[in-house]
């Protein structure tokens, strides 16, 4: 996998063009100034989350003894299901009933930007080459800018897309990543069949 792809595939499950009627909804009661700097301190909370996962997700797996093919395989279900919710589900009815206080790391940071789904990829990326961690943290920082500029710019995309345009892109990316999906789970499988086989 090159930076390229795994800046991509972080980007896609990020999802940031999805979460902007998430975002938009739960940050439009706050003034412009207010909710800007709520973002910012959201992004910057995810960011932590998935440095940490970066950093110590290859230890986690060695001491759970989770194996690669395994990782590779439950990382693609988990990519499936976020891509199925992606093309077919109303992303506002998960967070419905947010309460009004001020959000603070859920449901912003955590799992909105720094869901299960990107700390899975991080922990997938560094396990299978660990030795090309300066690479993937590119990819995790150029994702994350790119994300928090789209997600800082919600009004303006909400405004040129509009709400169909959202959806219809949406359920483009939701579509890409299915078929990233796909490619973890059989690579994951073929790797077992692999270590399996005499």
């Amino acid at each position: 996998m090159t930076v390229f792809s795994a800046t991509l595939l972080m980007f896609l499950v990020i999802d940031p063009i999805g979460n902007i009627p998430i975002f938009l909804s739960i940050l439009g009661g706050y003034e412009p100034k207010r909710a800007r700097r709520i973002l910012l301190r959201e992004l910057i909370i995810a960011l932590l989350v998935l440095l940490t996962f970066l950093a110590a997700g290859r230890y986690l797996l060695q001491a759970l003894h989770i194996s690669e093919p395994a990782l590779s395989i439950a990382g693609g279900i988990i990519l499936f299901l976020i891509a199925l919710k992606m093309i077919f589900a109303d992303v506002q009815e998960i967070f419905r009933h947010t309460p009004d206080a001020e959000p603070f790391v859920v449901p912003l940071a955590v799992p909105l930007i720094a869901g299960p789904s990107a700390m899975a990829t991080v922990l997938l990326l560094m396990a299978r080459e660990p030795a090309r961690w300066p690479e993937w943290l590119a990819a995790v920082l150029i994702a994350w800018l790119a994300s928090g500029l789209i997600l800082l710019s919600a009004n303006f995309f909400s405004q040129i897309l509009g709400r169909r345009g959202l959806t219809a892109m949406e359920r483009l990316m939701g579509m890409l990543l299915t078929t990233v999906a796909v490619q973890m789970f059989l690579q994951g499988f073929h790797q077992f069949w692999r270590q399996m086989s005499p």
